[in-house]
């Protein structure tokens, strides 16, 4: 049987609608997941300490189970946990996780990831550098779809419906795109693993960090032992994720080392010995 290309259209949109929902279901933020179980405080743009305790990660928001139990002054109920919604992530200046608030094993995992980090295989840059082949890929692919879709508004019978449903169409593509949560920078690619001088604005302020930085995604970049001191005077060594739009990589923070940029001689190389 030869399907018209009416329900050829409503078969394409609910099978986007589809992979869009199971997406935005079971997708979290890369950067935000490395903090997941960890003791973690989130600092807002104003300043204030939102959250503090041990992070649950999840596609709607954040969640922070306090290690000790709090009671609330107007409605005199017990508190074991604060929310924090996805909406209200345009109010993070950073999160934070306090090297010395990690337990014994919290720490030892923590010196393996810097490790890892600092020093990745050569097995890990391959991973990495096949990933952003597919994020390339992917980048390209989704161009290409909108490309296909308006040409077929233009052309197709179907095409009044579908400019009809555009404002859905476009939704649904933003929602794919975010729900893959990463980008590929080719200038922050090559300082991964690398000490870096990043600058973080912080109200009218702009203040210089040193760190190695971990990863980024779209939204946030992820950076390893900061000296980071909070606006109440907590301060120490920690690690901390900040939103891209107010943390900048400035400057690689250490001599250039070539050795540690993979590329594909590095392998012959290797192959070689």
């Amino acid at each position: 049987m030869v399907l018209d290309s009416f329900t050829v259209t409503i078969v394409v949109i609910l099978t986007a609608a589809l992979i869009s929902a199971f997406s935005r279901r079971v997708k979290r933020d890369k950067c935000l997941y490395d903090f997941n179980n960890d003791p973690v405080i989130l600092e807002k743009t104003n300043g204030e300490i939102a959250g503090e305790g041990i992070l649950r990660v999840e596609n709607t928001g954040l969640e922070f189970i306090y290690t000790d139990e709090k009671q609330d002054e107007t409605t005199q109920n017990i508190l074991s946990s604060y929310i924090f919604y996805k909406y209200e992530y345009p109010q993070i200046q950073a999160l934070i996780r306090f090297h010395n608030r990690l337990s014994d094993e919290g720490k030892k995992e923590r010196e393996k990831e810097l490790r890892r980090t600092y020093n990745p295989s050569i097995f890990k840059r391959i991973k990495r550098k096949i990933q952003n082949i597919f994020k390339t890929i992917s980048d390209s692919l989704t161009e290409l779809a909108n490309a296909m879709v308006t040409q077929f508004q233009k052309s197709s019978s179907a095409g009044a419906f579908l400019k009809s449903q555009d404002k859905y169409l476009k939704q649904i593509n933003q929602n794919i795109i975010e729900s893959v949560g990463s980008a590929f920078d080719p200038i922050l690619e090559r300082y991964i693993g690398h000490k870096v001088v990043f600058e973080l604005i912080k109200g009218e302020q702009l203040l210089k960090y040193s760190g190695i930085l971990k990863d980024y995604t779209a939204n946030y970049i992820e950076i390893l032992d900061v000296s980071y001191t909070l606006k109440n005077g907590t301060k120490g060594k920690a690690d901390i994720i900040v939103p891209q739009k107010l943390g900048i990589i400035r400057h690689l923070g250490e001599k250039a080392d070539n050795n540690k940029v993979f590329s594909f001689e590095d392998l012959k190389k290797w192959i070689k010995k």
